[in-house]
C-alpha cells in the first residue's frame, strides 16, 4: 500500500523531482570540474564559485519551504513574510554569479586551458541563475494565489530590478547578505546614499541586468507553460478522438 502512495506520488511529481536532481547533478559536475581544476594547477582559483553556489541554494530552498506552506492560510500571515524577507535578502546571490563571467577577461594564465575554465564559469553561473529564476517562480505562485494574478507579475518586475541592483552592491560595492544582518544601520545608509545619488554605471547596470534576468524568467516560464500546453492538446484530441470511434452495436 505504501509502495504504491509512494509510486503516486513520484508519477505525479515526476517533472519536480527531475528538476531537483538535475540541479543536484549540476552543482555536483561543477563542484568535481573545480577540484580537478585545483588538483591540476594546485591554484585554488575558482572555489568561490563553490561559495557562490551555496549562497544560491539558500533562496531556493526558502522559496520551496514558503511554497509548502502557502497551501495553509494561516502560514501565509505568520511565517511566509519572514521567509520572504530572508528570501529578498539572499535572492540576488543566484543570478549575482553570471557577473563571475568577468573573471574570463583576466586569462588563466598557464594554469588551465581557456576551454575549461568557460565551463566552469558558464555551467556554475547557468546553475546559479536556474536557482534563482525557479524560485522566484514559486514567490510568484505565492503572490499569484493570495492576492491576484497581476500583482504576481508585479511582484516578478519588482524583485527583478531589486536584484539587479543587490548584485551591483555584492561586485562593486561588496556588500554580501550577511552584512544587513549585522550591521543593518551603517549597510542601511551606504545603500541609501547610493539611491541618492545614483552613478551613471549603477543605473547602466541595474536596467540591463533587470532586463536580461527578465528575458530569462519569460523565456524559461512561456517555455514550460509552451510544454503544458502540448500535453493538454494532445490529451484533449485523445478525447475527441475517443468521442468519434463509432460504437458497435449489440445484436
Amino acid at each position: 500500500m505504501y509502495i504504491n502512495r509512494i509510486k503516486n506520488f513520484t508519477y505525479r511529481n515526476r517533472h519536480n523531482i527531475a528538476v531537483f536532481i538535475l540541479l543536484n547533478l549540476a552543482c555536483l559536475a561543477c563542484i568535481l570540474l573545480v577540484w580537478a581544476r585545483v588538483v591540476y594547477t594546485d591554484s585554488p582559483r575558482h572555489m568561490s564559485l563553490i561559495w557562490n553556489l551555496f549562497l544560491a541554494w539558500i533562496p531556493f530552498i526558502l522559496a520551496y519551504f514558503a511554497h509548502a506552506l502557502s497551501w495553509k492560510r494561516l502560514w501565509i500571515y505568520l511565517a511566509i513574510p519572514i521567509i520572504a524577507f530572508l528570501w529578498l535578502l539572499f535572492f540576488p546571490n543566484a543570478p549575482y554569479m553570471l557577473t563571475d563571467l568577468q573573471d574570463l577577461a583576466r586569462g588563466t594564465g598557464k594554469e588551465a586551458p581557456l576551454w575549461y575554465d568557460v565551463i566552469i564559469i558558464v555551467w556554475c553561473s547557468w546553475t546559479g541563475t536556474l536557482l534563482g529564476v525557479i524560485s522566484l517562480y514559486l514567490m510568484q505562485d505565492i503572490v499569484a494565489r493570495t492576492f491576484s494574478r497581476w500583482m504576481g507579475w508585479a511582484f516578478v518586475f519588482v524583485i527583478s530590478g531589486l536584484s539587479s541592483f543587490g548584485i551591483y552592491l555584492g561586485r562593486f560595492v561588496r556588500l554580501n547578505s550577511w552584512d544587513i544582518l549585522q550591521n543593518p544601520a551603517e549597510t542601511a545608509m551606504e545603500i541609501l546614499g547610493l539611491v541618492i545619488d545614483p552613478s551613471r554605471r549603477l543605473a547602466a547596470f541595474t536596467v540591463l541586468y533587470t532586463i536580461f534576468f527578465l528575458f530569462v524568467f519569460l523565456l524559461l516560464y512561456s517555455f514550460s507553460h509552451m510544454l503544458q500546453e502540448q500535453v493538454q492538446r494532445a490529451q484533449s484530441n485523445s478525447e475527441q478522438l475517443a468521442g468519434t470511434q463509432p460504437t458497435q452495436s449489440i445484436r
